[in-house]
């Protein structure tokens, strides 16, 4: 390590022993504790790194997004993390190409080719997490894409570095000479090989044969036949090598049209041979996708209660279905399609009627079974379980007499709700086995069912992996696939680019016959919340501290190795990992929550860390919050003026006076005050109205005002804002009868201790007041209000205590001032919207709070205002940061509704995610909120904006820190534009 960090810096190896065991979890069966974890920042970086690693004799393994399921990406040397730094994606020729590095998720790419109406070829479904570094090094397909737009047919060039150091460029013209000159006998080796690979009939044979199918099972032997040139040859060569022949550090891909207009169906039949025995007829009816599910998983998804009637109805005996699905670039079109494809239909022999629809919801709710299924089987594992995903491939005319002995199988050997889904026009199938490799009985059914499974697929001409890529588990058993001479030619490949085997040793290739039931992966029970945990990392893309610290996957995988730690009574080793875990797993987790928008078993991680940090905190601390909570109106005052006199003040006196007592009291109790924060708010009581505008002044109203249909229309006389019980420092313009009142107001304290982020015009809360009062609906705030909170502060800190007090006064406060729940609660901030829903969910033992309904004021503005307002002069641009509380509230499509209204042209940037602000997190912890921003903030400083808004208070202050520009509520852009 010591020469590593000498030639690349101290930054590149990873120095915490948590992270390095957190980072040696993926989403595979397998484990292997890595010598040690370098993040090379640089492709000069990791030449320097193999150059190092050749020296001294090291393996070593490339890490992209860790989502791979056969071990390939698992290793007991170095693993090279590059998920963090290779993150560049260039649109190339109008969206017809694209250039991407490693690190960049599917999902990503294909939203900055969206505009385009372009999208990668290959679809995995695990496309919100995975990488191109694993696309590329799997030849990742999908559910549409086929053999006919993967990775390897949608290739243009790439840039990629062998172990030897060399760095090649595909794509330069020179290529050729190149190699040549500097990898003579890499150069000539292809073509001898390429020779010999296609002066063999019978080689020709069984490649040709198995790459007409979906085929990730050795190395990519087809390359030979279908190029001429060893550049081509090595470039396809290194699509589907898993990291074993070198890295590829950038590749240029041919994109697809994507069809937005889609029609989709669920063809039930009475058996699984009737289901597969229909694929080709389907097939040629143009189907764009054709999904499998055989009795297994029907039955399963009848148990979840979720599937459609067309499922639920079914007597699932020995059932299979296809989800169908047509695609267009015009409705015209897909309804062509449809409507064609109908006497196909009545050709078939199906158990009941058929019919497509393109209404999204019924094709969320067909999709929903098809997706859900990993959910339901994973989630409900017994516990100590793994949750195995394994993919095959067979022409498809096999493909139903195959799933048929493979249910025998699974039932010979006694696994339960094993189902098979998945690609039925390709002939691919994945099944599903839970596994406890620590159980040897258990172990041994697994390696018998393996053998079998293994004759089974081979014997129908199959290949045994189709899409997840050889790796570590199938390795064994390639020279079984493809017999002595390809495999004696893919061993010679190795020896010729990669002589030492420095590169992914074990995988694709090896000589063990049982390697694939070594460092097999055990999962011993130690969280109630997050025990069903996959360790798949679709988590990671949307955590706000996955490039500084932990994302979910690895704060789990941290508790399981301390657990396991303490198991072997290693307590060195534990009180290290602890020690570790209290920054990088429990300070920096901003506990929003988006995890759980993205973890196919629906684990908030954020539950774990906030019960930890309650079982943590100290007496101290959840006393001085108890009281705080019991003095609200005092104490969010106190926080409103401490900013305002701290703003009069030459930065540096306030900036020094937090740093001080951070250094005495610790970076996770005292907030650090930078120069950047706005001064304090006004007090919520003594919000007002401003008087009514006369009937001139008033803007027109919209057609939509005649659509209302809330019977409790507001009084044309009310002014906007009625008092509840006439208090003194409420000065309403004018008395509103209670029946005019159309929800109550709870404007949120953060809007009330920050200021604007200008220091002028209106905070968000006056601005929501002035935008109701245009359009004459009015709203009552609580007396009390300034006592009152939504609990957040102390419920994500773990500090019980407070939090019932709290909960017991707002939700008390809120029960009265709504006529007991008659009226809607509206809040205007998205987190304490979120808070107050919460707070109502866990106050369990008060029932009657459960009628309290809790609506963000930014819906209630899309439902209730905006209708009544015509913006008289709207912005020509405006960027939108939507929040983690908008995606759980599911407002954010109101909210882009809201800031249409205000602009011509909206724009969300792609990189967009939680800001890691999360209350006062930013604060104590600004490294996070900093890193959490990066990459949008560059974004949006690349553009160019009237305004910035989003819908929450410290995300909009966390914002304007990273970007240098004001974001406010789009509340107070819309009273702004409708003056």
């Amino acid at each position: 390590m010591r020469r590593i960090v000498e030639e690349c810096g101290s930054g590149v190896v990873v120095a915490g022993e948590l992270e390095r065991r957190a980072v040696a979890h993926d989403a595979s069966h397998y484990l292997m504790q890595p010598h040690a974890v370098l993040r090379p920042r640089s492709e000069n970086e990791v030449g320097r790194i193999f150059a190092t690693a050749a020296g001294t004799g090291a393996g070593l393994t490339l890490r992209s997004g860790g989502t791979s399921l056969s071990g390939q990406a698992v290793t007991d040397q170095l693993l090279v993390d590059v998920r963090r730094h290779f993150k560049d994606v260039a649109v190339l020729d109008g969206g017809a190409r694209v250039r991407v590095q490693p690190g960049v998720t599917v999902r990503r790419v294909n939203a900055l080719l969206a505009p385009h109406g372009r999208a990668l070829g290959p679809d995995p479904a695990s496309e919100t997490a995975c990488t191109l570094g694993g696309v590329v090094a799997n030849n990742s397909s999908g559910m549409a894409c086929g053999t006919e737009f993967n990775t390897y047919r949608t290739l243009e060039s790439m840039v990629l570095v062998l172990p030897s150091g060399t760095v090649l460029d595909t794509a330069a013209p020179d290529a050729a000479e190149q190699l040549r000159s500097r990898e003579p006998e890499l150069f000539e080796g292809l073509l001898q090989l390429r020779d010999r690979v296609r002066g063999n009939p019978e080689s020709v044979r069984t490649v040709e044969r198995l790459f007409a199918m979906k085929n990730t099972m050795g190395y990519g032997l087809n390359s030979f036949l279908d190029h001429e040139d060893p550049v081509r040859i090595l470039e396809h060569l290194m699509i589907g090598s898993e990291g074993t022949l070198g890295f590829v550090a950038s590749a240029t891909l041919r994109t697809v049209p994507v069809h937005p207009h889609v029609s989709t169906g669920l063809l039930v039949f009475p058996t699984v041979v009737a289901a597969t025995s229909a694929v080709p007829s389907l097939v040629a009816s143009r189907c764009a996708t054709l999904e499998l599910l055989d009795a297994t998983s029907l039955a399963v998804s009848q148990r979840t209660g979720l599937a459609p009637p067309v499922i639920m109805d079914i007597p699932v005996d020995q059932q299979a279905a296809l989800l169908v699905e047509y695609q267009h670039d015009t409705p015209e079109g897909v309804r062509d399609l449809a409507e064609a494809a109908l006497p196909t239909f009545d050709a078939l022999d199906l158990a009941g009627p058929v019919a497509l629809t393109t209404d999204p919801r019924e094709r969320a709710s067909l999709w929903t079974v098809r997706k859900g299924l990993y959910t339901t089987v994973a989630g409900n594992r017994p516990q100590g379980t793994n949750a195995l995903l394994e993919d095959v491939v067979v022409p498809v005319d096999q493909l139903g007499t195959t799933c048929e002995e493979l249910t025998g199988l699974f039932d010979a050997h006694g696994y339960r709700d094993s189902v098979i889904f998945g690609h039925a026009k390709d002939g691919n199938v994945h099944f599903m086995l839970n596994e406890q490799f620590d159980d040897p009985a258990q172990l041994t059914r697994y390696e018998r069912f393996t053998e079998e499974m293994v004759d089974l697929v081979l014997g129908h001409g199959g290949s045994l992996k189709a899409e997840h890529g050889t790796g570590r588990i199938m390795a064994p058993f390639v020279r079984r696939q493809y017999g002595d001479e390809l495999h004696a030619v893919m061993v010679e490949l190795k020896e010729l680019i990669d002589p030492d085997h420095r590169f992914n040793p074990g995988v694709i290739l090896t000589a063990d016959p049982r390697a694939y039931l070594r460092d097999l992966k055990t999962a011993p029970p130690v969280e109630s919340e997050v025990d069903r945990c996959v360790e798949c990392g679709y988590c990671e893309p949307v955590c706000p501290s996955q490039d500084l610290t932990l994302t979910p996957r690895q704060r789990i995988v941290g508790r399981r190795e301390i657990a396991q730690a303490e198991e072997r009574g290693d307590a060195e080793l534990a009180a290290r990992l602890r020690r570790e875990y209290d920054y990088a797993g429990l300070q920096t987790c901003a506990v929003d929550g988006m995890c759980v928008t993205a973890c196919p078993v629906h684990i908030n991680t954020g539950d774990l860390v906030r019960r930890l940090r309650a079982e943590n905190h100290s007496k101290v601390a959840d006393l001085a919050w108890a009281a705080a909570a019991r003095s609200w109106a005092a104490t969010s005052a106190g926080a409103s003026f401490a900013l305002t006199l701290a703003s009069r003040m030459p930065p540096a006196l306030p900036s020094s006076a937090t740093r001080a007592a951070r250094a005495v009291l610790g970076a996770d109790t005292v907030p650090r005050y930078n120069a950047s924060l706005p001064a304090g708010g006004g007090a919520r009581s003594r919000l007002t109205t401003p008087p009514g505008p006369s009937s001139a002044e008033l803007p027109l109203r919209r057609a939509a005002d005649s659509r209302t249909t809330d019977s409790r229309a507001a009084d044309p006389r009310a002014t906007g804002v009625g008092a509840a019980g006439g208090r003194e420092d409420h000065a309403a313009s004018d008395p509103v009868q209670d029946d005019a009142v159309r929800a109550v107001f709870f404007p949120a304290c953060i809007n009330a201790m920050f200021g604007t982020a200008t220091g002028e015009g209106p905070s968000t809360s006056e601005a929501f007041l002035r935008v109701c009062e245009r359009a004459g609906v009015a709203v009552r705030i609580p007396e009390g209000i300034d006592a009152a909170c939504c609990g957040t502060p102390w419920k994500s800190k773990g500090l019980p205590t407070g939090y019932a007090t709290m909960t017991e006064r707002t939700l008390g406060l809120l029960w009265e001032a709504s006529d007991r729940g008659r009226l809607p609660v509206v809040c205007d901030a998205a987190s304490c919207t979120e808070g107050l829903a919460t707070m109502q969910r866990l106050a369990a033992e008060h029932p009657r709070y459960g009628e309290l309904e809790f609506v963000d004021a930014v819906t209630f503005t899309a439902e209730h205002v905006l209708p009544r307002l015509d913006p008289a002069s709207p912005l020509e641009t405006l960027a939108v940061h939507p929040t983690c509380s908008s995606v759980h509230l599911g407002i954010t499509e109101d909210l882009l509704s809201v800031a249409n209204a205000c602009a011509r042209e909206v724009t969300v940037p792609v990189s967009w995610g939680c800001c890691g602000y999360a209350g006062d997190r930013g604060m104590l912890h600004p490294e996070l909120t900093a890193s959490a921003t990066a990459r949008e903030a560059a974004e949006v400083r690349a553009g160019d904006f009237e305004a910035y808004a989003s819908v929450n208070r410290t995300c909009e202050q966390a914002l304007t820190e990273a970007t240098g520009e004001p974001y406010e509520h789009v509340l107070q852009v819309l009273e702004r534009v409708t003056r």
